[in-house]
């Protein structure tokens, strides 16, 4: 007889198998570099706005929203949409929340498309740098007490600005829910020389997210999501909450 838990454990050992198998995990790695350079990561939509992800990513951010139904979910960088209509239609599907998202360069037709859905009452969008006082404090004032909230950092990965963001934006998130650091693998793969960036190996995400770890206990890095997601742009950038 089908055990829907007899299912769950099967998936999370499967899961620890992908993490602890270096040759798949090299595999994996070795399709992303190569997959990068033909623009994977740029093919992708949701309900027809570009969502710059892998699709394992998007699917694990949804499994993520679903399950732990966060009342707040907060975004850096928002660059076509997609990934803030992707929030918003999960919690409507919900039937709750609100999803904040900020982006230095957010143009007036992406800010367009984006409200034009009919879930957009859940969507505020501020534009300006993630790091600046006023545009936290805006983005806090979202927050309500005792609301659990979510966050989501994808926008300038260089180490500054993302230990900045970390150390500004992580302490909202709430018991049980997720930290979810973009682009770490950054730190795993070759410069990017076909895209040159103001970021590389040595001074990414996963470098600040390291170093932020060292300065919090409330977070831990999700083996069973970093396990199953395999062909992730965010190795290690999935984190769970732990304390108020």
């Amino acid at each position: 007889m089908f055990v829907r838990a007899e299912l769950e454990e099967s998936k999370r050992s499967q899961a620890q198998a992908v993490a602890n198998d270096p040759a798949l995990l090299a595999l994996a790695r070795d399709f992303l570099i190569a997959s990068d350079r033909a623009g994977y990561a740029y093919q992708w939509t949701w309900l027809g706005l570009p969502i710059i992800q892998s699709p394992n990513d998007i699917l694990a951010v949804q499994e993520i929203i679903w399950e732990n139904k966060p009342d707040v979910v907060i975004e850096t960088g928002i660059a076509w949409g997609g990934s803030i209509v992707l929030y918003a239609s999960v919690l409507q599907l919900l039937g709750k929340g609100k999803v904040v998202g900020v982006d230095l360069n957010l143009m007036d037709h992406v800010r367009a498309q984006i409200m034009s859905y009919p879930f957009s009452d859940r969507i505020h969008l501020y534009a300006g740098s993630s790091i600046e006082p006023a545009i936290f404090d805006a983005v806090r004032a979202h927050i309500a007490p005792g609301q659990s909230v979510m966050l989501l950092l994808d926008s300038n990965h260089t180490h500054e600005h993302v230990l900045r963001e970390l150390q500004l934006y992580a302490p909202l998130v709430t018991k049980g829910q997720y930290l979810v650091v973009s682009d770490t693998i950054v730190d795993d793969i070759p410069a990017q020389e076909h895209r040159p960036r103001s970021w590389g190996p040595g001074n990414n995400p996963k470098t600040a997210l390291k170093a932020y770890l060292k300065e919090t206990d409330r977070f831990e890095v999700d083996s069973h999501m970093n396990g199953k997601t395999l062909l992730t742009y965010s190795p290690d950038g999935y984190c769970r909450c732990l304390k108020d």
